[in-house]
């Protein structure tokens, strides 16, 4: 239920944070930015992320 905008990778708004995945285009590996008031979340929304892409490949 959250906005997702799929321009340049994947981006999940939240509340008042955020997410982006993308792949690299010069490296085999997937970027994760997420931006929040408090790094501590933001660490945890890439955490959760990183966790869940682990679990799927």
């Amino acid at each position: 239920n959250h906005p997702i905008n799929t321009e340049d990778g994947l981006k999940i708004e939240f509340e008042t944070d955020w997410v982006h995945l993308r792949t690299s285009n010069t490296e085999p590996i997937i970027r994760i930015y997420a931006e929040s008031n408090s790094e501590t979340v933001a660490a945890n929304i890439a955490g959760k992320l990183i966790k869940d892409i682990q679990e799927v490949m």
